[in-house]
């Protein structure tokens, strides 16, 4: 029973980053927004957070995601 266990990844790759990044400015600016009370900034901000789902999987598609060709993990 020596089966070691897969290194999943956990998502740490130049692909998820940018994607959550991207994703929580534009929660971040759209909850500034709203507490200003500027509905149309609010819009414009959510719409940031479909755009950081597509950046995230045209990079993993680029082979910058977990395990892709042009990503390098680095030791802890």
């Amino acid at each position: 029973m020596t089966n070691p266990i897969a290194d999943p990844g956990h998502g740490h790759s130049p692909a998820a980053w940018t994607a959550v990044v991207i994703m929580l400015v534009g929660v971040a600016a759209a909850t500034v927004a709203f507490c200003f009370e500027q509905p149309v900034l609010v819009m414009i901000s959510l719409v940031l957070v479909p755009i950081g789902a597509i950046a995230g999987w045209v990079l993993a598609r680029a082979g910058y995601g977990v395990k892709g060709p042009k990503y390098a993990p680095k030791a802890h």
